[in-house]
């Protein structure tokens, strides 16, 4: 962020690419003011493995969001994935005693919830309220204000390794930023795509990123479920590199331009060039060779996607249908090979609801980003997360700065 309070800069740290968005806050909209991106270099499955790498792309993609948006960014809001993502659901219980329910019972029964026991190298990234039962009345979403005698919460818990929490945050603090949050990138993404119809109906938010895909299922306004794959984009480059016996460069620029999840979507006459190895001459190849290499494995990973909602337990409940979001969504056919594979409606989502430079955003591989910035405005004054070794540090050095300012 800038020195502005209304300013606020989504980071999407991902596997292929890194982007940053800046935003304002004006009135009860979200304005996009600039926007910047760049390769990813030193990131595997959603995970930083090169730390030095990373940095150089963060501050690549952040002074293009500097000169677009003419901001300063000091201070970015970003996105974790992968699959050390992991997510539960649990349940709290207070006794209210006949009263009404204040704002700290509501509180209060979230902490119950939470208090369940968490593996130390594991951090909690999100508690999200599902709904209150008070009295034994269900589907409350804010219980403040109600009489009653006993308060339940159910909650989402996600929960993430905290080294790789933290090495998301070194990087950006080696690149001059401070990080205000860290948000899961399927729930910043439902930010940018999901209509208010799809939220409470239910439907299944599928983030096709580069190296990773993760699934957010949601219902009555709450999410219900998350889950995440380490397969994405790259996986598919690999397969047609391999195949096509072509360097990945043009393998990614071959999936992006002729790529096909179906073989029945290319014709039987299109032909394209295909790059060879090591100084090779190119080579003639039928459209259709690439749908025969890619249909298999984005079926493998669209049945794995739809094993992991039979798993929730929350299939029947999914009315809205699927959307698809993520730079590796575009593939062609892919909305209709979903409509197969989960046998019920699939749409493409792309970033909504922002206004400025809205057309510069619209495409799905920028929802995380967009996301991002959405979720930072809609959650200001909400409490941040902190990795856990640095809580009481922060306890202890805002408790001094708070009596220094008393004695002052």
């Amino acid at each position: 962020m800038s020195n502005k309070g209304d300013i606020i800069v989504g980071l999407d740290i991902g596997t292929t690419k890194i982007c940053a968005v800046v935003g304002m806050i004006k009135d009860k909209s979200v304005e996009i003011l600039g926007m910047g991106s760049h390769p990813s270099e030193g990131l595997r499955k959603g995970v930083v493995v090169n730390i030095e790498a990373t940095v150089e792309s963060i501050k690549k993609a952040v002074a293009e969001a500097e000169l677009m948006s003419s901001c300063e960014v000091t201070s970015v809001i970003t996105g974790i994935a992968g699959g050390h993502i992991k997510g539960f659901s649990s349940h709290g219980v207070l006794a209210v005693r006949g009263r009404e329910v204040t704002a700290k019972d509501k509180e209060r029964v979230v902490d119950a919830a939470r208090a369940v026991a968490i593996p130390t190298d594991r951090e909690v990234i999100h508690i999200l309220p599902q709904e209150f039962i008070l009295d034994g009345q269900k589907g409350i979403q804010d219980p403040v204000g109600m009489s009653g005698v006993r308060l339940e919460a159910k909650v989402h818990m996600v929960t993430g390794a905290v080294a790789s929490a933290h090495n998301l945050i070194k990087c950006c603090n080696q690149a001059g930023l401070d990080v205000a949050d860290i948000v899961l990138q399927s729930l910043a993404s439902a930010e940018a795509v999901l209509t208010a119809e799809e939220m409470s109906l239910g439907a299944a938010l599928v983030d096709f990123g580069g190296g990773t895909t993760d699934l957010a299922i949601f219902g009555n306004d709450a999410i219900k479920h998350t889950a995440g794959l380490a397969l994405g984009g790259i996986n598919l480059t690999t397969d047609l590199a391999v195949g096509l016996r072509t360097p990945m460069a043009e393998a990614e620029k071959l999936k992006t331009a002729f790529g096909c999840a179906m073989v029945g979507l290319a014709g039987k006459d299109e032909m394209i060039n295909v790059p060879g190895v090591g100084g090779r001459q190119p080579r003639k190849a039928q459209r259709r060779i690439l749908g025969e290499i890619l249909e298999p494995r984005v079926e493998e990973l669209l049945t794995l996607l739809q094993m992991e909602i039979e798993r929730s337990g929350f299939k029947n409940q999914i009315a809205g249908g699927v959307v698809l979001t993520g730079g590796s969504a575009q593939l062609d056919g892919l909305v209709e090979m979903s409509e197969q594979v989960f046998n019920m409606p699939a749409r493409m989502g792309s970033p909504a609801g922002v206004l400025g430079l809205a057309d510069v955003v619209s495409n799905p591989k920028y929802s995380t980003a967009v996301g991002l910035v959405l979720y930072g405005a809609r959650n200001k004054n909400e409490e941040k997360f902190r990795i856990r070794d640095a809580n009481i540090f922060n306890r202890i050095t805002g408790r001094m700065r708070r009596w220094f300012n008393k004695i002052m």
